[in-house]
């Protein structure tokens, strides 16, 4: 089992940490693996500067363009996220999918992170369906939104939906919000407990976004927690990589799980793009559970590189040490190793080349074709079967009161 010997200590540049945006104006809606002799690569030394005076931090989003589809522009959520910033040039356009200078163009490549800051498309989801899962959620509700302010280098939604991937708002809330409650009312109270919880089914609402980021955009989100907490019977779900402190002030009331998204910090540096710090995340937990939430830890993705048990234990360590007692009374996590994409690799290398050397590693990985027929990669059979054996290992070692709730 060949592993790569990567020095992070090249390879990491800090990401600057996104500023908080401000709330949006509330408006109404109803065996353990171990390291073996790999050739080294070079790996190129960070970028330096004549100027020791640090640059500042941009933030998340600062909307210069509304891309809107006149629809969605007709609805209270559209009008409040129009109001949020009402200087932005509004566009006009007929499909929140087919805006040629956000989706679809690589030469958009080198304005990635821009096109995040300063975009913002707002439409309205046309199909709902909650569709089955069975892993982390027992379904996947319909989209709030799509896209994201965050740009982490291993993304999966920048498969489905072009290169730049700005944030997608759907106006159509109460539509949807209406839909969950049917839906969950379908099911009826939960026979047999399984991995996704026990006692509730659990409705994944963040799938295509990161829900504590949209909550800066719209009242989408809060609406969310609002519905589930009436909902005796399930409780939704979403994993986050920003801390925003706004959401403890909603009362979830235990129906709503937040997921807090975490890997190595060395790690996280190279590949987590304007995220919160994951000591920053960590500090959070505890604020969480003490407002109502039930915070679990989404570990993910896995990357494999030298040493890399050694900082899962140094994480380990650092959640260990930085809980309270009611927190490791309800702890569960997910692992999920490293899956990459072919296009999304080639895309990638316009923006974000030092990056490649760590996500894509043929060395390592075997092809895999995915339900849409793209080329994905993943770690080789057998060894990814050892890789995640060791660090379930390791969690039943270093974090004791932490369940995995599954691994893969």
């Amino acid at each position: 089992m060949t592993q790569p010997t990567f020095d992070l200590d090249l390879l990491t540049t800090p990401s600057p940490r996104p500023d908080d945006a401000p709330p949006p104006a509330r408006v109404s809606g109803a065996a353990r693996a171990t390291p073996s002799s790999a050739t080294a690569r070079a790996i190129p030394e960070p970028a330096t500067t004549s100027s020791t005076t640090p640059r500042p931090a941009r933030p998340l989003l600062d909307v210069r363009r509304i891309y809107v589809e006149p629809e969605a522009a007709a609805l209270p959520r559209g009008r409040q996220v129009l109001d949020r910033w009402p200087d932005a040039e509004r566009i006009e356009v007929a499909s929140h999918w087919n805006i040629p200078e956000l989706h679809g163009d690589e030469t958009n490549v080198d304005r990635w992170v821009r096109i995040k800051t300063e975009a913002l498309v707002l439409g309205v989801k046309k199909s709902l369906a909650a569709r089955p899962n069975g892993r982390s959620a027992d379904f996947i509700a319909p989209s709030t939104a799509n896209g994201c302010a965050m740009a982490c280098a291993y993304c999966y939604v920048p498969r489905r939906k072009g290169y730049s991937n700005p944030v997608t708002v759907f106006a159509n809330i109460d539509q949807i919000t209406g839909y969950l409650a049917r839906h969950v009312a379908r099911q009826g109270g939960k026979a047999e407990p399984n991995q996704c919880d026990p006692r509730a089914w659990v409705y994944d609402i963040g799938e295509n976004s990161d829900v504590s980021v949209d909550a800066t955009v719209s009242d989408n989100p809060r609406d969310l927690v609002d519905l589930f907490r009436g909902l005796p019977t399930a409780k939704a779900s979403f994993a986050t990589k920003y801390v925003n402190r706004d959401l403890l002030d909603w009362d979830p009331r235990g129906r709503t799980r937040v997921r807090f998204s975490l890997m190595p910090d060395r790690v996280a540096r190279l590949v987590d793009v304007r995220t919160s710090r994951v000591a920053e995340r960590i500090a959070a937990i505890d604020d969480f559970v003490e407002a109502g939430y039930e915070v679990h830890l989404n570990f993910s993705p896995v990357i494999v590189h030298d040493g890399w048990l050694e900082d899962w234990a140094e994480l380990l360590d650092q959640v260990d040490a930085g809980i309270g007692a009611k927190a490791r009374a309800q702890l569960a996590c997910e692992v999920i190793m490293l899956t990459h994409n072919e296009a999304l690799h080639e895309v990638n290398l316009g923006w974000h080349p030092r990056a490649e050397e760590m996500l894509w590693r043929p060395d390592l990985q075997q092809a895999k074709r995915s339900e849409s027929g793209g080329r994905n990669v993943r770690y080789r059979t057998g060894d990814k079967g050892r890789y995640v054996a060791a660090l379930t290992d390791l969690i039943a070692e270093r974090l004791p009161s932490c369940r995995v709730r599954y691994a893969f």
